[in-house]
């Protein structure tokens, strides 16, 4: 077996190659969207985020102190479940505590805590008081915020966007990079509410906030690496 292969217990009838790619896959794991790196059998169309291809058999989260989280390969119990993160339905990989009843997508748990672009720093957090640039809501799902606290943006909405989106992206024309270019823009498009204060610091910290959406995507995708934003980002500068 080479370096960039690997067998897996979710497809053990095939090995699993390492591949980095531009167009958005569904996880067979964790059952969402990805972007980037992967694993995946190209016999059966078979696809893994990195996340899920090297679980962490128990993890813990900053926002759940108390809580120790199990990976399992499909919900526990049979009523429907949803991710504490971003309230999407569960229906793969999960991480869970038994304890408290939560639960997060493999990706979620693993989003970062501080995204930074070198300008700027977008923080996590499990609730936040200001509007959601996406939604208008305060509350909701965890958000990355600005360091003006002025920016915010819900991870659930981020997700939202992407589903909404899932077969323009998936289907659409063009190949690679070309199917983001439709749809990435409209990403750009909710992120205009402005500051009230016009000059200054301020609307500096969230001009560039608004840029940095790009990590956000790509940290909710499963891959938060700089190529990948940056090829979110040229798009985005396309609008």
């Amino acid at each position: 077996m080479k370096y960039n292969e690997i067998s897996h217990f979710s497809h053990p009838q095939h090995i699993l190659k390492f591949e980095y790619t531009e167009v958005p896959f569904k996880c067979d794991g964790c059952k969402e969207v990805g972007i980037g790196s992967r694993y995946r059998c190209s016999f059966c169309d078979f696809d893994l985020h990195m996340h899920c291809t090297v679980p962490s058999l128990s993890i813990s989260h900053p926002f759940y102190t108390k809580c120790s989280f199990q990976f399992l390969s499909r919900p526990p119990g049979d009523t429907p479940r949803y991710c504490n993160a971003c309230e999407k339905d569960v229906t793969g990989f999960v991480y869970h505590c038994k304890t408290c009843g939560f639960d997060l997508h493999p990706c979620c748990a693993k989003l970062p805590m501080v995204l930074d672009d070198g300008e700027v720093k977008l923080y996590l957090y499990r609730k936040v008081s200001s509007p959601c640039h996406r939604c208008g809501r305060k509350g909701r799902s965890w958000s990355y915020q600005s360091a003006c606290k002025k920016y915010n943006l819900h991870v659930a909405c981020v997700r939202e966007m992407l589903v909404e989106n899932w077969h323009e992206l998936y289907f659409g024309g063009g190949k690679g990079s070309r199917k983001l270019q439709s749809q990435i823009p409209s990403l750009k498009n909710t992120l205009q509410t402005p500051h009230k204060r016009s000059k200054g610091k301020v609307k500096k910290c969230c001009e560039m906030a608004a840029l940095a959406l790009q990590f956000i995507i790509s940290a909710v995708l499963g891959d938060p690496t700089a190529l990948i934003a940056g090829v979110i980002g040229t798009l985005m500068s396309r609008a």
